[in-house]
């Protein structure tokens, strides 16, 4: 199976940025695991058209924030290719119920009333999952499916060739993406994971002020973090 680029559903500019990693040996056992499960009648999460919705709703030139997740939810409706983002109408997940309280504490900006953070990704937000797919109903099914190949390529590339990128990483698993990114040319956040497993340790880290404050700084438009308007 050869890979060709039309065959990607990706914005033109990211596809060009990537070129050379989707067709990499890693990325064809990607597709053929993909296919594979679909030929065996298995669900995936979210659906096909929006496994890189992140890259599709935030064009390159517009990135200034990096959110990293680790897969997509498994549950029927929820996975929309955005990190921690439902669909509107979608009950409101309990780790992403905390980054609203966080917002809200840190900015003073009421609890949304749904989980589409599709304004966020619009503004330069880039809200990436590790992994890009899931089987329904089973959490990091797809684990070995290679995608943390292509997306730690990702971080890695923008590190490389972009300057002044924010990554907010957000407990455990994304911290352990610092080693791609050169801390000389991007700014780091880390806090502890949203979800209430973590005992809300993640209340507090005022990264969302922290992040408006750098772009200041950098002479760039601070994010509308305000899903309400």
């Amino acid at each position: 199976m050869q890979i060709t680029l039309d065959k990607i559903k990706i914005n033109d500019d990211w596809k060009f940025f990537l070129k050379d990693e989707f067709l990499q040996p890693y990325f064809l056992n990607i597709k053929m695991e993909y296919i594979n499960a679909l030929n065996e009648r298995k669900i995936i999460y979210p659906p096909a058209n929006l496994t890189f919705n992140a890259f599709n709703l935030t064009p390159l030139k517009n990135l200034k924030v990096i959110i990293l997740g680790q897969d997509p939810y498994h549950n029927p409706n929820q996975a929309m290719g955005l990190s921690f983002s439902v669909p509107m109408g979608v009950k409101i997940p309990p780790s992403l119920l905390n980054i609203y309280k966080e917002l809200q504490q840190d900015l003073n900006i009421p609890i949304a009333n749904h989980g589409d953070l599709s304004k966020w990704a619009r503004q330069g937000v880039l809200l990436l999952n590790s992994i890009l797919s899931v089987e329904a109903n089973k959490p990091a099914s797809h684990t070995h499916f290679g995608w943390q190949n292509f997306t730690d390529a990702v971080i890695s590339k923008l590190s490389q060739e972009k300057e002044g990128l924010i990554f907010l990483l957000w407990g455990n698993y994304a911290k352990n993406k610092k080693f791609l990114i050169d801390t000389q040319k991007h700014y780091i956040l880390e806090a502890a994971h949203p979800s209430p497993l973590a005992r809300n340790a993640f209340l507090g880290c005022k990264h969302f002020s922290k992040t408006n404050t750098i772009l200041s700084s950098l002479h760039k438009d601070i994010i509308d973090w305000n899903l309400n308007s």
